[in-house]
């Protein structure tokens, strides 16, 4: 058939992410409406963390006036009072950092994706009617930090199945299991068996917290990656849903080839490709479209003129900007 590229569908930005860019995005508008800043040397937006895991979008925001800080002492005095929007993450903030921001009067827009906001409403919920909660995630990732900072003394967190052994409840303890929204569906099979296994009684929310782009992309990657000899995942190192999407492209390729992360176009090896007749491409969640266009680009160059696409579902989710941009 010749060298060729297989495109997954869907791919790319979410529906969570496509919201925080654009509160960060709006703000900015805003200001350049004003003419500028507010004033004072102050920016027009000073954003908490990265707005989401994507190195180009932050660099993209940075160099159109978005401040980035890690965490809220970055931020001056005179910001509250001036009326500088701070922005939260797609990934969630804990109580403590809201807390924070409250007491020294920052004016404050919540850009957390609503499916990551929704966990933490369901710890509070479980907290409040007596529950240990079980949080499967990754240490030290935004989400999970703020997850678990609903209520550090009842969310157990654990990152994988050997993690199990290690958690002692009395019998009969009220448990729920929740997980980070971006983890592997596959990845988070297997931690489930091993805690209903070690607690049978063990309860589930009502609805999966891995969010539909996850599973979206999980599925459309599996079966890109049957097609082809080696696959190409777009996307950051601390992206959680990238990463994992490298992993499950990993492991569908069942041996035929590699599976590799890049940023952009730039970080492809030709080596990767040598005897490769067809390449899987997809992309994380908070990753322009423009990147997979390079990339599809570059292995163009390489020769591989015939592109396909594989499309598992149609993709309509959409969420409005926070309330205090709609206000």
């Amino acid at each position: 058939m010749g060298k060729r590229i297989v495109l997954a569908d869907p791919r790319g930005f979410c529906a969570g992410v496509d919201r925080a860019i654009l509160t960060v995005q709006t703000i900015l508008k805003a200001s350049s409406a004003r003419g500028g800043g507010l004033g004072d040397g102050l920016p027009p937006v000073y954003v908490r963390r990265q707005i989401v895991h994507n190195r180009h979008v932050v660099e993209d925001l940075a160099a159109q006036g978005a401040v980035f800080v890690e965490e809220l002492d970055e931020i001056p005095d005179d910001a509250g009072p001036a009326g500088v929007p701070v922005v939260f993450s797609a990934h969630g903030v804990s109580p403590a950092v809201k807390r924070e921001a409250e007491e020294r009067g920052l004016h404050i827009v919540d850009a957390t994706c609503p499916l990551v906001g929704k966990v933490h409403r369901e710890v509070l919920r479980f907290v409040r009617e007596g529950y240990e909660i079980v949080y499967i995630g990754h240490k030290g990732h935004d989400e999970a930090v703020g997850v678990v900072g609903e209520s550090p003394e009842h969310v157990h967190l654990i990152e994988r199945a050997g993690d199990v052994a290690d958690l002692r409840f009395e019998p009969m303890t009220k448990l729920v299991l929740l997980s980070q929204t971006t983890l592997s569906i596959d990845e988070t099979a297997e931690t489930i068996a091993a805690l209903k296994a070690r607690f049978p009684w063990i309860e589930e929310p009502p609805s999966s917290d891995i969010c539909y782009a996850t599973s979206n992309r999980q599925a459309a990657v599996k079966l890109v990656a049957e097609r082809s000899d080696a696959v190409v995942i777009v996307g950051s190192a601390n992206s959680s849903n990238s990463v994992r999407l490298m992993e499950v492209a990993q492991e569908a390729l069942a041996g035929r080839g590699d599976a590799h992360r890049v940023d952009d176009a730039g970080e492809l090896d030709p080596a990767w490709f040598e005897g490769v007749e067809a390449v899987g491409v997809s992309s994380g969640a908070s990753v322009p479209e423009e990147y997979v266009e390079g990339v599809v680009s570059a292995l163009q160059d390489m020769g591989y003129d015939d592109i396909s696409s594989v499309e598992t579902i149609k993709e309509n989710m959409h969420f409005v900007l926070p309330s205090e941009l709609r206000r």
